[in-house]
C-alpha cells in the first residue's frame, strides 16, 4: 500500500505544476497499469488509460454506443460472418508515420500470436483460425483478416457474429514501425507512439504523464493529465477533497451516503456493468456444496451493511433477470475439508469474512486467503483455489451481452474448469451462445444471452451476489466529460476557465 505522506507530496507537486501550467487534468486512479500494451495489460486501470492513449477501431458515443473510431463506416455481408471497415483518410500516428490498413492487419495478428505477446483471445474469439494461431497449430497469417487496399479491412469469421463493431471500441491498433525498432520498451515516454487523444510524456514508479496528440483523428482538448495511483480509496477521496485532483475513481464503498453530504454534486454515480460473484472450482468442489454454497449466503445483508447505496443484491448475472428471494439457511453436515476462498486482500476481504460466516453456519468449513490482484488472478488462472470472490466492471461495455460473455470459452472469466471433459451443461451453454452471437434481432439476442444464463446458473458454477453502480469524483475544474456514462473518455474534457 502506498504511504500516506509520499502521496500527499506528489499531489502537491502535481497541484503547484497545475497552478503553473494552467491547463492540467490530474487524475488519482486505485493502480497502475501492469503495462501500457493492450496485448499485454489485464488490469481495469490499463483499460482505462488505454482509451486516452490508443485509437481504436470503433469509439465508444457519447452515450456508450458505438460511433467511429480509426474506421469511417463499416458493414458486413447478409449473415454477418464477413465485416468490412473503411478508415478515415490521412491517418497518422503520433510521430506523423502514416497509419494504414497494413497496421490494422498486422496489429490484429500480433494480439493472438503467443510468439509476439502474452496471447489471448481477446474479441477476436470469431476471427477464422484466431484460436488456432493462439493454439499455434496455424501461423498468425492465416488469420481472417486482411487488407483489401490502404484503408480497408476486411474480417472473415468462422461463424455470425451480430456485433462485431461493438467488439472493436476496444481493439487498438500498434505501432509496428515502434514495436520493431524498441521491442518491448516501446511503451517507454521516450519511444511511444500512439493514436490516441493523448501520448505518453513521462512516467514514474506511481504516475503517468499525458500530453495532448496533436495527429490524433480526435485530439484532445486538455494539453496534459497527470494521473497517479492511489491505492487507498480513503486517502484518494481525502486528497480529492482536499483539492490536489480533479478526477478520482472507486471513492470507498461504504461511504457513499456520508461522501454525497461532503461534496454534494462533486460525487457522480452510474449505472455501471459491474457484478461481484463466487466463482467455484469445478475441479475441486463437487455440485452439493456448490448448491450449498449459493443458497447460504445473505446478500441483501452484504449490501445493506457493507455497500450501502453501491450494491444491489442479485441472483442473476444480467441486471434485470431477477426474482430475489430470501433464503433460510438449515445447518447441514459439515464438509470433510475446509474450502479454500480466495479474494483480494482491503475490501473485498470485508465481504469475503461475512460469506465466509454464512458458509459456516450451514455447516461448512471455509479457510480465506486474502492477496493482492496479481497473486490471486494467478492461482485462480492455475486452479488453486475451491471458491473465489470474483469481480469484473465491463467499463463502457453496457450492452447486456457483454455481462455473460466472460464466462464463455477462451473469455478471462473462464477458469472454472467447467468445460473439462464431457459436460452436456457447458456444451450447451457455449452453442446458445453461439446463437446469440449470430442473432442480429436485439430482443432475440437477449433471449439466447438469458437462456444461456439459466444453464450456467443452474449449475451454480457461478454464483452472483451483486451488481454494483459505480462512482468517481469529479472537480467543478472540469467540463465536457459524457454526462451518462463514466468519465472514461478524457479527450473531450476542458479545465473551465483555461
Amino acid at each position: 500500500m502506498l504511504g500516506g505522506l509520499s502521496l500527499a507530496g506528489l499531489s502537491a507537486c502535481g497541484q503547484r505544476q497545475a497552478a503553473a501550467e494552467g491547463d492540467l487534468l490530474r487524475v488519482a486512479i486505485g493502480g497502475m497499469p501492469d503495462s501500457l500494451d493492450p496485448a499485454i495489460g489485464q488490469f481495469a486501470t490499463a483499460a482505462l488509460v488505454y482509451k486516452q492513449i490508443h485509437g481504436p477501431l470503433t469509439d465508444y458515443g457519447p452515450n456508450g454506443g458505438v460511433a467511429p473510431g480509426l474506421a469511417a463506416h463499416w458493414f458486413a455481408n447478409d449473415n454477418a460472418t464477413r465485416w468490412t471497415f473503411r478508415l478515415f483518410e490521412s491517418l497518422q500516428w503520433s510521430d506523423g508515420t502514416p497509419l494504414d490498413a497494413e497496421d490494422i492487419v498486422w496489429s490484429a495478428r500480433r494480439i493472438v500470436d503467443p510468439a509476439s505477446t502474452f496471447a489471448q483471445i481477446g474479441d477476436f474469439y470469431s476471427v477464422l483460425n484466431a484460436p488456432e494461431v493462439l493454439r499455434q497449430e496455424a501461423p498468425p497469417e492465416a488469420m481472417g483478416v486482411r487488407a483489401l487496399d490502404p484503408l480497408t479491412i476486411e474480417f472473415e469469421m468462422t461463424a455470425p457474429i451480430s456485433f462485431f463493431p461493438l467488439l472493436m471500441r476496444e481493439f487498438y491498433p500498434f505501432p509496428r514501425h515502434a514495436i520493431e525498432a524498441h521491442g518491448s520498451g516501446w511503451t517507454r515516454p521516450e519511444n511511444f507512439v500512439g493514436c490516441g487523444p493523448f501520448v505518453v510524456s513521462g512516467a514514474g514508479a506511481l504516475s503517468l504523464q499525458l500530453r495532448r496528440n496533436p495527429l490524433a483523428r480526435n485530439p484532445a482538448r486538455i494539453e496534459n493529465v497527470h494521473i497517479e495511483a492511489v491505492e487507498d480509496a480513503a486517502t484518494r477521496q481525502r486528497l480529492f477533497r482536499a483539492g490536489d485532483y480533479d478526477l478520482a475513481d472507486n471513492p470507498m464503498a461504504n461511504q457513499i451516503a456520508l461522501l454525497r453530504e461532503q461534496i454534494g454534486d462533486r460525487l457522480h454515480g452510474y449505472a455501471a456493468p459491474k457484478f461481484t460473484y463466487f466463482k467455484c472450482n469445478m475441479a475441486r468442489v463437487d455440485a452439493v456444496t456448490r448448491q450449498r454454497c449459493a443458497e447460504a449466503i445473505d446478500r441483501a445483508f452484504i449490501a445493506d451493511n457493507l455497500l450501502p447505496g453501491v450494491a444491489t443484491p442479485t441472483e442473476s448475472i444480467i441486471p434485470g433477470s431477477d426474482v430475489f428471494t430470501t433464503l433460510t439457511v438449515v445447518a447441514m453436515p459439515q464438509e470433510h475439508r475446509p474450502l479454500l476462498l480466495r479474494c483480494l486482500s482491503g475490501e473485498r476481504e470485508r465481504i469475503a469474512v461475512v460469506v465466509a460466516d454464512d458458509l459456516r453456519r450451514s455447516g461448512l468449513e471455509v479457510d480465506i486467503l486474502a492477496t493482492p490482484a496479481t497473486d490471486l488472478y494467478q492461482a485462480v488462472d492455475a486452479g488453486d483455489y475451491d471458491l473465489a470472490l470474483a469481480h469484473f466492471d465491463r467499463g463502457l461495455k453496457g450492452e447486456p451481452n457483454f455481462m455473460l460473455e466472460p464466462f464463455a470459452p477462451g473469455q478471462f472469466a473462464d477458469n472454472m474448469n467447467w468445460y473439462a471433459g464431457e459436460n452436456p451443461a457447458s456444451a450447451e451453454f457455449t452453442a446458445l451462445i453461439a446463437q446469440a452471437r449470430a442473432a442480429v434481432d436485439d430482443t432475440e439476442r437477449d433471449a439466447l444471452y438469458r437462456a444461456a444464463e439459466t444453464i450456467i446458473l443452474g449449475q451454480n458454477v457461478v454464483v452472483p451476489l451483486f451488481h454494483e453502480r459505480a462512482f468517481w469524483l469529479i472537480s467543478d475544474r472540469v467540463e465536457g466529460l459524457p454526462e451518462t456514462i463514466q468519465p472514461m473518455l478524457w479527450g473531450g474534457a476542458e479545465i473551465r476557465g483555461v
